[in-house]
């Protein structure tokens, strides 16, 4: 006979050898998985305060136009030791607040 034996146990659920290259690719599918829940949390940042770059690049503005939302009153913003912090939640405040709904 072979050189191992089945228990009763692996006889009714069946045995499986798992590989290697079936542990690599189970791996690079995970990590396919985590990457694509990050990325498809709705575009929210994974933090509470946003600096004026990412900001920026969150709305497409440009630097000025952001001061410009500063200046006026639109964006509301907190300043520590010379750096601009937003709240991502009072960005999407205001863009609920200015949202323009056409009839047609």
């Amino acid at each position: 006979m072979g050189g191992f034996v089945l228990t009763k146990k692996q006889l009714q659920m069946g045995t499986t050898i798992i590989t290697t290259e079936d542990l690599r690719d189970f791996k690079m599918e995970l990590l396919d998985e985590i990457k694509q829940l990050l990325t498809n949390q709705s575009g929210q940042p994974s933090k509470k305060w946003l600096k004026s770059p990412e900001v920026r690049n969150l709305l497409g503005i440009s630097p000025g136009t952001l001061q410009n939302l500063r200046i006026n009153g639109t964006l509301p913003y907190t300043k520590v030791g010379g750096v601009l912090y937003y709240n991502y939640q009072e960005i999407m405040q205001v863009l609920e607040a200015n949202k323009i709904h056409n009839k047609f």
